[in-house]
């Protein structure tokens, strides 16, 4: 072995070694501000915002990260808010992101600080609650701010705090999210090497940390398939073209698709069609039908098989009945891909301070993140972190009225990141 090689080797196990151990600082202060994010938790669930609508959330955000003395920067993407830290040193930049909205779910969960908020969305009365652990996600990332604040001096490079808004999406007719934070420059100036972030889970146990390299959640297409047939009586059908029949022999072969076309090995998919809409009385087959559903992929190959076979065989199935029809898809999420060299990198940070065996690789979600935007302009890590009390069975689902959080999980997710960021700027 000469000297070159002997010189890497102890390098790669000096790095090695740094990575497996929390630095004693970031412990201390993650503990120490442990009562202040659930402080902060809870008064952002008790005061929840619309995607979009995220005005008083925003502010909060903004006067504890000036408050720090970081460089803010308001109403990105209408209502985001980034702040950047500059190191110690020269280096690479790291963003960090949590989203900040909230769902027009009404909250039954019966806790000291839970939402009693309403407002109207798509013209109905609804209740709002963060049903899906954004005020968790928030509260952390203000922590990691104040943390690395606090020991910039350590930092090889700059940190770039990202809190967006619209995770669930816009209202119709609006852009926001990912996407427009990425179209106004969220990742310029200074450009960003990796991105990471993390989901709050209520189906994960507290004090556990599950991931996936690769395609961990899903792209989401809505579509829509309008078909058009010719109205007649009920009573005579051969004088018309049955566009609820047509409709049915799509759904049925859309299905075929993912059963003998898709390969399944490589990951799973799924093709939901959620809402039909045709006709207005028994005895008469109407002129028009109309279908909406989703695609959900985990490999990009699979979704461009997928979709490009959808649009070949929806007019063709439409024209061989006698009818016409149309499909168009709108994306909502691309695929949440963790880069598998940076999570093979990462990965011992994490495990240094969950314990190895508390770091669970899992298998993917069909569920859709807009996270996957900016994974697809640079490197990403996306990780999901327990927030299940040990002593519940069957928690209930996330963006529903009885998902619940247990806040002893903050803290790990706290130290975690903060770690994450000070191990890679630091190992360049």
């Amino acid at each position: 072995m000469n000297t070159q090689s002997l010189i890497i080797i102890i390098l790669f196990a000096f790095c090695s070694m740094q990575a497996q151990q929390i630095d004693p600082d970031i412990d201390k202060m993650s503990k120490e501000l442990e009562s202040k994010v659930i402080e902060w938790r809870r008064d952002f669930h008790q005061n929840p915002e619309l995607s979009n609508r995220e005005f008083e959330t925003a502010k909060k955000i903004t006067k504890h990260l000036k408050g720090l003395g970081l460089e803010v920067t308001e109403n990105v993407a209408k209502t985001g808010v980034v702040a950047i830290l500059k190191g110690g040193k020269e280096g690479k930049t790291v963003a960090l992101r949590a989203d900040i909205d909230a769902l027009p779910v009404t909250e039954r969960v019966d806790v000291p600080f839970k939402s009693k908020v309403k407002t109207t969305f798509l013209d109905t009365e609804v209740g709002v609650s963060h049903a899906c652990g954004h005020d968790t996600h928030t509260a952390i990332l203000m922590a990691v701010a104040e943390i690395l604040t606090k020991h910039k001096d350590k930092i090889n490079g700059t940190v770039k705090f990202i809190f967006q808004p619209a995770e669930e999406g816009p209202p119709p007719g609006e852009e926001g999210g990912a996407k427009l934070m990425i179209k106004e420059g969220v990742l310029k100036n200074p450009d960003v090497d990796v991105i990471f972030g993390l989901h709050i889970n209520s189906g994960t146990d507290v004090g556990k940390i599950r991931y996936k390299p690769g395609g961990t959640m899903a792209a989401v297409e809505r579509f829509v398939i309008d078909v058009k047939g010719k109205q007649t009586h009920g009573s005579a059908p051969w004088t018309g073209v049955d566009p609820i029949l047509i409709s049915a022999k799509i759904i049925d072969a859309l299905q075929t698709i993912i059963s003998r076309e898709a390969p399944l090995v490589n990951e799973a998919a799924v093709i939901t069609v959620g809402k039909i809409t045709s006709g207005v009385r028994f005895n008469i087959i109407p002129e028009n039908a109309e279908m909406i559903g989703t695609v959900r992929t985990l490999d990009p190959e699979m979704r461009k098989l997928i979709i490009k076979r959808m649009t070949e065989m929806v007019p063709a199935i439409a024209k061989s009945y006698g009818g016409d029809a149309t499909i168009k898809f709108q994306n909502n999420t691309s695929i949440t891909y963790n880069d598998p060299d940076l999570v093979k990198q990462m990965l011992p940070t994490i495990q240094s301070i969950a314990g190895k065996e508390n770091v669970l690789l899992s298998k993917a979600t069909t569920g859709g993140e807009d996270f996957s935007y900016f994974q697809e302009v640079v490197p990403g890590f996306y990780f999901f972190l327990g927030g299940k009390s040990p002593n519940t069975k069957d928690a209930p689902s996330h963006h529903t009225p009885d998902f619940y959080i247990d806040e002893s999980g903050l803290l790990l997710g706290v130290k975690v990141m903060s770690q994450l960021t000070l191990d890679y700027l630091n190992a360049q």
